[in-house]
């Protein structure tokens, strides 16, 4: 027979502290999963390098034609040079962006560009820290985080970008490597509002292997939990977290039904009228 006896200080008031954080954690349960069906569906289109005038056109015309889930958020991010053409040709309920802009509201930064001449051209969405400008062009998280800052400021919304290698992964360091890269934004992003964060595992990206939707849901559980510790519970609940890596049509369903994956940061397959049917992961018929 085991027995529990508790000690009661002076002036406590006799509630246990387990069962106190016991109580807290539930809470807090229970109210990231209230606010999950709050969450709107985001799917972002990458279209990186590749394109031309007249694909481009093409692919915007099949988008402007087809029937899209209305409850879902849609942004294409086509090269730069093509954003003014983007936004004159594409349906106003599909925002556009750019793959990436500097941290500077100007100067003497050859190649690059600032998040407010993005802005200018129309661009209301801007990716940083994407897994190739991590691993090409040797970008920072800090460096990433002042980019997401700088994009913020000037009135821009945010795709940050985390994930690990395949290295990474079979060390058994994944959720080591991003949560060091959300660090980087701590003390920086005081307002997550129009941030939303897109978990590419960088294994996935354009190798045709995709994270299982098992491993895809608990990496990204794995994302709100630490916004739920380093920032705020509310943040953590509000906060959407889109998967990237391999995103297809044959896939989106199943992914798009975990807790916690709230759409989608789509590479090759924003390319091909498949990226249709993505939006429309959540759509009730995509079920059937």
């Amino acid at each position: 027979v085991c027995v529990c006896v508790c000690v009661r200080k002076r002036g406590s008031t006799g509630v246990s502290l387990s069962l106190l954080r016991h109580d807290s954690k539930m809470r807090q349960t229970h109210f990231l999963n209230q606010t999950n069906m709050a969450r709107q569906f985001w799917v972002g289109g990458n279209f990186k390098m590749n394109g031309a005038r007249d694909s481009i056109k093409a692919l915007l015309g099949a988008f402007n034609e087809a029937s899209l889930d209305p409850n879902a958020e849609v942004v294409v991010f086509p090269p730069t040079v093509y954003l003014d053409f983007t936004r004159a040709t594409l349906r106003k309920d599909i925002a556009v962006g750019v793959q990436n802009t500097y941290k500077a509201a100007s100067g003497a930064f050859t190649g690059e560009i600032s998040a407010q001449m993005a802005l200018d051209c129309g661009a209301q969405w801007i990716i940083v820290g994407h897994s190739e400008r991590r691993s090409i062009f040797g970008e920072s998280d800090e460096l990433v985080a002042d980019k997401a800052v700088a994009a913020l400021k000037a009135g821009a919304k945010v795709a940050l970008c985390v994930g690990e290698t395949q290295e990474e992964r079979s060390a058994g360091h994944t959720e080591t490597v991003i949560e060091r890269q959300l660090a980087a934004t701590l003390g920086k992003v005081t307002d997550w509002t129009h941030v939303v964060i897109a978990y590419e595992p960088v294994w996935a990206i354009g190798t045709g292997l995709t994270a299982t939707p098992e491993q895809a849901q608990a990496v990204h559980a794995h994302i709100r939990g630490w916004l739920a510790k380093h920032v705020s519970a509310e943040v953590a609940a509000k906060t959407r977290i889109a998967y990237g890596g391999s995103v297809r049509d044959s896939n989106a369903v199943t992914l798009g039904q975990q807790a916690d994956i709230d759409g989608f940061l789509v590479g090759g397959a924003s390319l091909k009228p498949e990226f249709i049917a993505i939006i429309n992961a959540r759509k009730p018929a995509a079920h059937v």
